[in-house]
């Protein structure tokens, strides 16, 4: 079950953030999660929501997790989203995107100066 750690850094990285920035609250984290990334985005969501519901900073915070699609170029030029076999030359394209998780954005409360 490693969606938990992956959860616990999602949420470990929006609380730097928030308190780099003197954050009152995180209202929303945007994660992408890679179509070869092999996690459950639906698992992801629920443990980020069980380990921010003790923190105050993350009072009615939310997590978007949407699909981050997989992106692959073989040696001939070919470039495209094949994981298994180039369409060009039969070869095995190389993966160069699709197997990472991203905090791509922590929209935060600021207080007004």
């Amino acid at each position: 079950m490693h969606e938990y750690s992956i959860a616990y850094d999602i949420f470990a990285t929006a609380k730097k953030a928030a308190l780099e920035n003197n954050a009152l609250t995180v209202q929303k984290i945007h994660v992408e999660i890679g179509e070869l990334a092999m996690a459950s985005k639906d698992q992801i969501e629920f443990l980020f929501t069980v380990i921010a519901a003790d923190d105050p900073l993350f009072t009615n915070s939310i997590i978007v997790c949407t699909e981050g699609k997989l992106q692959s170029v073989c040696r001939c030029g070919y470039e495209g989203n094949e994981r298994f076999i180039c369409p060009v030359c039969g070869a095995l394209p190389e993966i160069k995107k699709g197997r990472e998780i991203l905090v791509q954005n922590v929209e935060i409360e600021v207080e007004d100066k």
